[in-house]
């Protein structure tokens, strides 16, 4: 163990509110590796994905984050920190961001000086955010390092245009201003999951369609509140066309700036609700959100030409989505792919590939 590190995973633990609540028993913090971190940034290759197993999630992003120190200090600077997880349900912890792969990523900015600038910010898409931030444990998480919750419902708000297939028209979402700002940076915090839209849902989709929000008192299903609208919708355009069209065309505005992506346990099936636990035991991080989406794509087993909007994205530059061209600092991927059960619309899903009728 590398007993120099300020920072050591056994302390981290003692001091951890959150540790009873993991499924698994935790390991002690092995020393970084300080060579291979050395070795990547010298690297001549377009981007770097940090890849590690096991079962601890607050270690492994904790350890994955400690690659990119440097640059993430840099890239951070004074900027304000948004630490987006992915709660599209507030009551259904399998689809949920867990409060510990939060906290790894709060004791990295912890341990470069940079908390002070962060906070936790989502806006749910079942209900109030605020329940799912209680039903998920995070308010503990936010005492222990003293960072705010935000209901992102309850923020300041810009009006963005989006495609709708239907009528070929734009139409209007409302989305936080917090995470357009251009001081903001955006660290996504999500699951590997399937999606019943855009096959897979990784970092890019939990930020673009967090950030537009509902008003208050809605609610999916009975007991909502009569005339509430969610904006989350309208970003889906209407179809399968529309949602990975304009994920892509966000995507060039709103975007992360530093990917975590819990493969801890995956989601597969029918997804991004109502799937099956995939006992998966891997973690990734990168400052390159296509890159990470690519790998993770990768991780799951499904085939990237079937997602349509990370391919988009791909065609414009927006990130690395060539393997061969993606340094893995950690773990090889081959050993830890897992092929996912697709969502059972997949079928439909892929009409994005075709030509329109007309």
């Amino acid at each position: 163990m590398n007993r120099s590190c300020s920072t050591t995973r056994r302390g981290f633990l003692r001091r951890s509110l959150l540790a009873g609540l993991a499924t698994a028993a935790a390991s002690p913090f092995a020393g970084l590796a300080r060579a291979a971190v050395e070795t990547a940034v010298g690297s001549q290759l377009s981007s770097r994905v940090a890849l590690l197993a096991g079962t601890d999630r607050a270690d492994l992003v904790f350890r994955n984050l400690k690659v990119f120190e440097p640059e993430l200090r840099r890239a951070i600077g004074d900027r304000h920190i948004v630490l987006k997880p992915n709660n599209v349900a507030i009551d259904s912890p399998l689809c949920a961001t867990h409060a510990q792969c939060l906290e790894g990523a709060l004791e990295f900015l912890k341990s470069i000086g940079k908390l002070g600038n962060a906070v936790i910010a989502e806006s749910a898409a079942s209900g109030p955010t605020l329940d799912g931030f209680a039903n998920y444990h995070y308010p503990a998480l936010a005492g222990k390092y003293g960072v705010q919750l935000v209901d992102l419902d309850a923020e300041p708000v810009d009006v963005i245009q989006v495609f709708d297939e239907k009528d070929f028209r734009p139409h209007p979402v409302r989305m936080a201003r917090r995470l357009l700002d251009p001081n903001a940076f955006i660290i996504s915090a999500t699951r590997l999951k399937t999606h019943d839209r855009v096959v897979a849902t990784l970092s890019l989709k939990n930020v673009i369609v967090g950030t537009a929000i509902k008003e208050a008192g809605f609610r999916w299903g009975p007991g909502g509140k009569p005339g509430a609208r969610n904006d989350k919708p309208i970003i889906h355009g209407s179809g399968f066309r529309g949602i990975n069209y304009n994920l892509f065309a966000l995507a060039q505005r709103l975007h992360p700036h530093l990917a975590i992506l819990d493969g801890v346990e995956g989601m597969e099936g029918n997804g991004p609700v109502g799937g099956t636990p995939v006992d998966h035991r891997v973690c990734v991080v990168s400052p390159d959100w296509l890159a990470a989406d690519r790998v993770a794509v990768e991780l799951m087993g499904i085939d990237f030409a079937k997602i349509g909007y990370l391919n988009y994205c791909a065609q414009a530059n927006l990130g690395e989505a060539d393997l061969k061209k993606i340094e893995i600092v950690g773990e090889p991927v081959a050993p830890h792919i897992k092929t996912y059960k697709l969502n059972q619309n997949i079928e439909q899903q892929l009409i994005w590939q075709k030509p329109a009728a007309g």
